[in-house]
């Protein structure tokens, strides 16, 4: 009898191509999935550009069926950093696309713990990628809407295939929405943020991309004190800012970029970008000349992104619960009421359940839960009992 499925490891060019190109066959007839960008994907397992490649590793498998064509797909990674900030060492798995088959789903499975086992590893979590944990990150368990640019989308049943396997539950990202315009703060909110208005002392202004180096500074400044002090997050540096800001110089509407001050030193920042998945769909994922003249149309002349989404948000401690978000949100809408502004959703996107305090700021400023992934984890030893992600204080 001849073996249902294969596994295979990617290891050519030809086999390189045919694991980025699966899941646009698999989603083909899902009139909500966009293709990521290729190289935005691609760069993930390229050492020259992903400096965790340089002290980790990783592999990426195809599973074929008994005709040779692809059903499956997955990676497994190990960051030497990330696993050793958990109570057991803990890898990777991510980028798993699959038939609704839990046989198939399991043999992708086995292969990334094995792989992970293999090399040291004591649990894994999943669908996770090698990367920046705000990109290709979560299984989507709720709000199967259009994704937004770097964030997963995939079908109902995947929930299943992993918690079938043995995944649990370790945290939920949580995607707010809101509609743009006045209103939607909470009142409380609203007060403070008024009573900033009034005081000389709190302003606030939206970036110059003359000075973008400046900019770069003060988001380093404030990410480094706002967040960076949390367990798990890095400080950034000066060059990591500006190479960010750089790279998003081309699609950057400053109104979207809002920055706080007090006497005139950065406390704050909200800063957001266009939904470039509204830009990106029918591209099928590929960087070529036509499409680079199609992504400039659509972003300059056709304004074909009507959806932002946040890309990163952050108060330093001392200003905290002083009406700086909200002042930050009121800010925003006063370029909102112009008429060529032709902004009409916001998404919030990436809110860890274990962050109370982000939920209650993402609600307070009238945004709603829209979306829910989970990141699950597998622990190998199946008798050790499972802890969810602490909650942040």
């Amino acid at each position: 009898m001849a073996q249902k499925y294969t596994l295979k490891e990617v290891k050519t060019q030809k086999d390189v191509k045919e694991w980025l190109a699966y899941p646009s066959k698999l989603y083909k007839n899902d009139p909500h999935y966009v293709r990521p960008m290729d190289e935005d994907v691609e760069k993930l397992f390229d050492k020259n550009k992903n400096k965790l490649l340089r002290q980790g590793q990783c592999v990426r498998y195809t599973l074929l069926n008994e005709k040779t064509e692809i059903v499956g797909r997955i990676a497994a990674f190990i960051d030497p950093k990330m696993a050793k900030s958990n109570a057991q060492l803990t890898g990777g798995c991510g980028f798993f696309d699959c038939i609704d088959d839990q046989e198939a789903a399991n043999i992708l499975f086995d292969a990334a713990v094995n792989w992970n086992k293999k090399n040291g590893m004591e649990a894994i979590d999943g669908p996770i990628n090698f990367g920046d944990r705000d990109n290709f990150w979560g299984c989507l368990v709720e709000g199967f809407y259009d994704p937004i640019y770097y964030m997963p989308y995939n079908y109902s049943y995947y929930s299943q295939l992993f918690e079938n396997y043995g995944f649990k539950d370790y945290f939920k990202q949580l995607t707010y929405r809101r509609e743009i315009g006045p209103g939607g703060l909470d009142p409380v909110i609203h007060a403070k943020a008024e009573r900033l208005e009034r005081n000389p002392d709190y302003t606030f202004e939206i970036i110059n991309m003359k000075q973008i180096d400046k900019y770069a500074e003060y988001f380093m400044d404030i990410y480094n004190r706002a967040w960076a002090v949390i367990p798990g997050a890095t400080k950034i540096s000066k060059q990591h800012a500006t190479a960010l800001l750089n790279q998003l110089k081309p699609i950057i509407d400053p109104r979207l970029m809002h920055f706080a001050f007090y006497k005139g030193e950065p406390i704050a920042f909200f800063l957001m970008m266009i939904d470039m998945n509204q830009i990106y769909k029918g591209l099928n994922g590929k960087s070529n000349w036509l499409n680079t003249l199609k992504i400039a149309y659509r972003v300059k002349i056709a304004h074909k992104a009507n959806r932002v989404i946040s890309l990163a948000f952050g108060i330093v401690p001392e200003h905290q619960g002083k009406g700086v978000d909200g002042g930050l949100i009121i800010s925003f809408e006063k370029y909102a009421l112009e008429k060529d502004f032709h902004y009409k959703e916001l998404q919030l996107n990436w809110i860890g359940d274990f962050n109370p305090t982000m939920c209650k700021i993402a609600e307070s400023i009238g945004g709603k839960i829209y979306k829910t992934h989970i990141t699950y984890r597998y622990l190998f030893d199946r008798e050790k009992p499972f802890e969810r992600a602490k909650l942040q204080k």
